[in-house]
């Protein structure tokens, strides 16, 4: 347990952005899981899940969850999943 002032408050802010930071990977699976499920269900549906799986992604990308690279990596491969539906 830190004794300095500075090394608390370091803590309280680690345990708040550690937090954040679930909290927005937990979304992204969720988004991840609706579009995988939805994939199954047609076109229209697998769209709309799309749509909110990709701003879901740019949100992460913006909070410093996932690097810009690998963002751009995998909505590429979600919109090659989204294309091959017949």
């Amino acid at each position: 347990m830190p004794n300095i002032k500075s090394a608390k408050k370091r803590v309280k802010v680690t345990k708040v952005k550690t937090l954040r930071n679930q909290i927005l990977k937990s979304q992204l699976k969720t988004a991840i899981k609706k579009f995988e499920t939805s994939l199954a269900e047609g076109k229209e549906a697998a769209s709309a899940s799309y749509n909110a799986l990709i701003k879901k992604t740019d949100q992460a990308v913006a909070k410093g969850i996932l690097h810009k690279n690998t963002a751009s990596r995998r909505k590429s491969q979600y919109a090659a999943k989204l294309n091959n539906i017949a």
